[in-house]
């Protein structure tokens, strides 16, 4: 299938333009001043430790990565839900993550995002599905992260820190979840989020419409596949579960899917082939 094109739209605002200049100049000024901020050691310690993406990354990445972090925590709000108590390890886990996807980007930093939600585990979240002759069918399900494009994403405290426990298993509910965030700010979750350049979006409806179908072919034959079969639901699944591929096997992926790897390196502009280990061999 061939993924949609999007058009970079301008939205039109209803501030006047030295309004909103002086409202940007603010919020970019407030950013930079949380850039230059200095990272607390107590919580670089707990970065450090919990987020081993971070260790790989060379000193300007890392530098890069604290200040995206810091302005991350002061606009997002986090919510601990079913009694769940919000920690700093909580906080900077999930933000240090989050903002890896960020890294020599043009963004502004999950602007639909405004909470995270925490529960200590794995969580019961209502599903519809359409059975046969139409029937609508309500049911439940247990699920470790949930993106929404209302402003909110939650995740599931146990199984962040099982993402982290082995960074080359290429599971990751903080990648994948924040993935649907960067899809979602083009309006739509199809699997093709705003791109850096307008030239882009041929070969990445091309490339990426090609390895859905590959992927949706090699699981309904019940063959083995690098990429979670989860991606095979549908083309914003496939593109957040390529992200986790990109992130925790970038050389598998990059050996057995090279244009897959190109598109994604040119969207994040990162090459994690580059500076992480290879995953062992089981």
């Amino acid at each position: 299938m061939q993924l949609p094109l999007k058009n970079i739209l301008s939205h039109p605002g209803a501030l006047s333009y030295n309004s909103a200049t002086m409202l940007f100049e603010t919020k970019k000024k407030r950013r930079e001043r949380l850039k230059k901020t200095p990272f607390p050691s107590d919580q670089l310690a707990i970065v450090e430790r919990n987020v081993p993406y971070y260790r790989f990354l060379p000193p300007a990445d890392q530098e890069e990565l604290r200040g995206l972090v810091q302005i991350f925590l002061a606009e997002k709000k986090f919510e601990g839900c079913d009694g769940l108590l919000i920690t700093d390890e909580i906080r900077l886990t999930i933000a240090a993550q989050a903002c890896m996807l960020l890294l020599h980007r043009k963004t502004d930093i999950y602007p639909l995002l405004q909470s995270v939600l925490v529960y200590p585990r794995a969580f019961v979240a209502p599903l519809k599905e359409r059975g046969p002759g139409g029937v609508v069918i309500e049911d439940f399900e247990e699920r470790d992260g949930e993106s929404w494009d209302i402003g909110a994403l939650i995740l599931s405290w146990d199984d962040v820190l099982e993402s982290v426990a082995d960074v080359h298993d290429g599971y990751n509910v903080v990648f994948h979840e924040f993935a649907h965030q960067l899809d979602d700010e083009s309006g739509i979750a199809d699997g093709a989020p705003p791109l850096p350049e307008q030239s882009m979006y041929a070969d990445w409806s091309r490339v990426l419409g090609a390895e859905y179908d590959a992927l949706v072919e090699a699981v309904e034959r019940h063959r083995p596949t690098l990429l979670d079969e989860y991606g095979a639901e549908s083309p914003a699944e496939f593109f957040a579960v390529a992200t986790e591929a990109f992130f925790e096997l970038p050389h598998d992926l990059k050996a057995a899917h090279p244009e897959l790897y190109e598109q994604l390196s040119r969207y994040y502009r990162q090459d994690p082939a580059s500076y992480t280990p290879a995953a062992p061999r089981r």
